[in-house]
């Protein structure tokens, strides 16, 4: 079975449609498939929903979609440094479903599993809490949280062989995994790509078996904050 292709857009053909579910991985600026990100935004796909991290920034990641108005809703824990997101939010224009960070890679890690559901005492007494079932667990109220399954999942990798085993390198590996695992079909990119056996298999963070196909790419290495001081 073919796994690598060319290119991002040849890697995407034939799975994009118009009010698709997508997960996303990323942290921070950190592990974000930038080069499929930009595929989407040339397909003209809209009414997509994103399940990821963060939004990026206004003109990177998935922020680049939020330019064009091709996303409707997202889920996500951290949206900050985005200024297109907050208009979009602030006047109604973009959907936005607040997920606590280990709650929401919990939900990908599940999904992914097979696993419809879990509770969880974060979010309990909160706006996350609202319309979701409590129930009481030796005395402590817990609420449910559904599991994630994406139609499409877009991750990047530092490093993977050709049939998809692949590694993640230190914050990129967070949401990356869990991403990779809940959708039907994950395309993944990544920096190098070796033959199968090149690989340590004790260092491997991701199972070919998750991935369907992959491109290999030049990627942009950016800096979210960076403070210096005086000498």
């Amino acid at each position: 079975m073919k796994k690598v292709y060319g290119s991002a857009a040849e890697a995407l053909d034939g799975l994009l449609h118009d009010g698709m579910f997508i997960a996303s991985g990323g942290f921070g600026l950190c592990g974000i498939p930038e080069l499929l990100l930009d595929a989407i935004r040339a397909s003209g796909v809209k009414d997509l929903t994103f399940a990821s991290n963060n939004a990026g920034v206004d003109d990177f990641g998935i922020g680049i979609l939020l330019q064009t108005r091709q996303v409707k809703k997202m889920i996500s824990s951290y949206v900050g440094e985005n200024a297109e997101f907050m208009r979009q939010y602030l006047s109604g224009e973009l959907e936005l479903e607040f997920n606590p960070q280990g709650t929401l890679a919990e939900r990908m890690r599940a999904g992914g599993a097979g696993i419809p559901g879990f509770y969880t005492k974060t979010g309990v007494g909160t706006v996350v809490a609202e319309g979701k079932e409590h129930k009481e667990f030796d005395g402590q109220t817990y609420i449910l949280e559904r599991g994630i399954v994406a139609d499409l999942a877009i991750v990047k990798a530092w490093k993977a062989d050709t049939t998809g085993n692949a590694i993640f390198r230190k914050t990129a590996r967070n949401f990356n995994v869990p991403a990779a695992t809940c959708g039907k079909v994950c395309v993944m990119e990544v920096e190098e790509i070796v033959e199968p056996g090149a690989l340590d298999p004790d260092k491997i963070h991701l199972p070919g078996i998750y991935v369907h196909r992959l491109i290999q790419g030049q990627h942009e290495k950016r800096i979210e904050q960076r403070t210096i001081r005086a000498a």
